[in-house]
């Protein structure tokens, strides 16, 4: 089980919450449309991913010279509902962003 500090410091990161709304959809995401879509270097996503899957919050799988991640299907519950708190927040959050 992930330490609760370790699991917060990941999600309090903006790259990696980012992508964790973006993998919420349920899909693969190739480590190179998440680079695409928030601005990041290849070798900084891969970091930020490294942190993710490191706390338990991902799986990766190799394809070709690429890594596709999913949001990890088999999470427990408890952190589950951490990283669901923290995703509403972030749309909340965002959203008040875009009405501003």
């Amino acid at each position: 089980m992930t330490e609760p500090v370790a699991l917060l410091s990941a999600l309090a990161e903006p790259t990696r919450l980012a992508a964790l709304r973006l993998l919420r959809d349920g899909g693969e995401h190739c480590v190179c449309e998440l680079m695409r879509t928030l601005g990041a270097s290849q070798s900084r996503m891969s970091r930020h991913m490294a942190v993710l899957k490191a706390v338990g919050l991902v799986t990766d799988r190799r394809d070709a010279q690429w890594v596709r991640y999913r949001l990890r299907a088999d999470m427990p519950p408890s952190m589950s509902a951490v990283v669901q708190a923290v995703l509403a927040l972030s749309d909340t959050a965002e959203n008040l962003r875009s009405a501003a």
